[in-house]
């Protein structure tokens, strides 16, 4: 059976009834209740009204009548499953996996979930249950969900020189942890075709925005803007991996190598490696081989570094849990820059703590990033981190140095360019910095939220305030961090009112912010740049 076949098997979905039963408050009715500032909300993203409620997954936020109404991050990852299939059975399976990403937990975690969002929402209007149960089955979401906007994304023109993506690798299995097996597979090879001169490589969020789903590769390629695509699936068992790969023209579709690998477990990162030179190879020795990395020497160590991953960005509650798995792996294998890397990250971010990052985790955080650049001096990522810590301590000389040596060992990383261009911009190079964005923009078209917060920063910076209020009310960023901005973009505009608003949520999930603090904390090293957004926060109302 060819891997394209195969493919098609792995992502084959069990259809369900679809069943609807009629709204006590129609969509449209609710969304005319709504105050101006959530209907322009509403009309901008991917949102989703109910009843009483309108639902924003990428701010977090379910709203009644308008008001918030505290939910937390497993129930909002449930209902927001609900709100996209309403009137579908969905399976305990589906739900785990929504709510649970790549982690293995007992069925009563969902059952309590599922129970506190019924008491959350309440009774319908006609005194019936939001979520129903399907017996033996899942649930069921059984009231209609009019669904608002939606992104509309221009086609990204390839680049001059080879452009290539790899798509999430197939995890032949249910097994979640074989799932994140596959997933740090593909990671891998990202990170080592981005090392390789002369090619550019889009980066992790934007291959994984396409995971699970039945896309035209000539479509991906246009999406992405890039000629070639790196698809496969792979399996692991009984101490032995099986990892099928093809490289595929996408203007043509010409399938220019693929090969299938079975291996000794042991032997999976001389399998990468061997993919990387095949891909190499057959793009006709345009292409010179990277050198070769650091590699972790257990392999508990890297499935706990690629669970951790994925769980830094999602809440507080979900990044302590990733702070243990890195603290573990990095037990496992003291070797292994990954994990120092990321647990750096995780102690900076100040998830590991409650009231945010201490002066302690602070500095543990930099001796964790000299530690896995030490350890892997090579590796761009662990640079672009060191820099950004630098900088935060206003070491700017070695910050500025570090950024320069990631961007020559991997110009292709995306992240280094995003986070210089927040480091940029608080320097006073408004202009250069909203250039490092773009570039970032251009190698992560879908990107985490935190790209677009930066691409807002940038064009406040500049003084772009109506570009600035357009990317920061994008679904993908609208979220309580980038409000300060927003506000401050809106006061600039004089449109004092929506400032207002967004002040006041704002401070909801930051009730301790004071303009002072922050710009005593943030890394300016321009002080027209540091006047210039004090100015946009007095106006917008936000405190001393």
């Amino acid at each position: 059976m060819g891997l394209r076949t195969q493919r098609r098997f792995d992502l084959i979905e069990i259809e369900v009834c679809r069943a609807r039963a009629a709204p006590s408050l129609s969509a449209a009715k609710q969304f005319q209740k709504l105050p101006n500032l959530l209907k322009m909300r509403l009309m901008q993203g991917s949102l989703f009204a109910f009843g009483p409620f309108v639902l924003d997954p990428a701010a977090g936020t379910l709203l009644r009548d308008g008001v918030p109404v505290a939910l937390g991050y497993r129930a909002l990852k449930l209902l927001e499953a609900f709100a996209e299939r309403p009137g579908e059975i969905l399976e305990k399976a589906a739900l785990m996996d929504a709510a649970w990403p790549g982690m293995a937990v007992e069925e009563g975690n969902l059952t309590v979930q599922i129970a506190q969002l019924r008491k959350l929402l309440g009774p319908t209007a006609d005194d019936r249950e939001w979520i129903s149960t399907v017996p033996r089955v899942g649930y069921r979401f059984t009231n209609s969900v009019e669904q608002f906007g939606g992104v509309t994304r221009k086609p990204v023109i390839p680049p001059d020189r080879p452009s290539i993506a790899v798509l999430p690798f197939v995890s032949i299995s249910n097994d979640p942890k074989q799932a994140t097996f596959a997933d740090g597979l593909t990671e891998d090879l990202i990170t080592d075709l981005s090392r390789i001169q002369g090619l550019s490589v889009i980066a992790r969020n934007s291959s994984f925005a396409y995971r699970g789903k039945a896309v035209d590769l000539r479509t991906i390629a246009g999406d992405l803007g890039v000629r070639y695509l790196v698809e496969g699936s792979a399996r692991r068992a009984a101490g032995r991996v099986r990892i099928n790969a093809q490289l595929v023209d996408a203007s043509s579709g010409e399938h220019l190598w693929a090969e299938r690998f079975d291996r000794d477990l042991d032997d999976i990162f001389a399998v990468q490696d061997e993919v990387i030179g095949k891909i190499v190879e057959a793009l006709q020795g345009q292409l010179r081989a990277p050198p070769p990395r650091n590699r972790p020497r257990n392999i508990e160590a890297y499935d706990l570094c690629v669970r951790a991953r994925k769980l830094m960005d999602d809440s507080p509650q979900a990044a302590r849990e990733a702070h243990l798995m890195l603290t573990r792996a990095v037990a496992l294998d003291p070797d292994y820059a990954e994990a120092y890397r990321w647990l750096a990250m995780n102690h900076w971010m100040g998830w590991v703590h409650a009231n945010g990052p201490t002066e302690a985790s602070r500095k543990m955080a930099l001796e964790l990033a000299q530690k896995a650049v030490a350890i892997d001096p090579i590796s761009a990522g662990c640079r672009w981190i060191l820099a950004y810590l630098l900088a935060y301590e206003r070491n700017f000389a070695e910050a500025d140095r570090e950024f320069a040596t990631a961007m020559k060992l991997d110009p292709n990383e995306a992240d280094t360019w995003a986070a210089l261009s927040d480091i940029t911009i608080l320097a006073g190079r408004a202009e250069e910095g909203l250039a490092h964005i773009q570039k970032a923009f251009r190698l992560n078209p879908f990107p985490a939220s935190w790209y677009y917060l930066a691409l807002g920063q940038a064009h406040y910076a500049v003084g772009a305030y109506e570009a600035a209020v357009e990317t920061l009310r994008r679904e993908e960023t609208y979220r309580t961090s980038s409000r300060r901005f927003l506000a401050a973009s809106l006061a600039q505009l004089g449109r004092l009112d929506e400032a207002r608003a967004e002040v006041e949520l704002f401070l909801v999930g930051n009730p301790h912010f004071t303009i002072g603090h922050w710009a005593a904390t943030e890394p300016f090293r321009d002080a027209a740049t540091l006047a210039h957004f004090v100015d946009g926060y007095r106006k917008a109302g936000l405190p001393e």
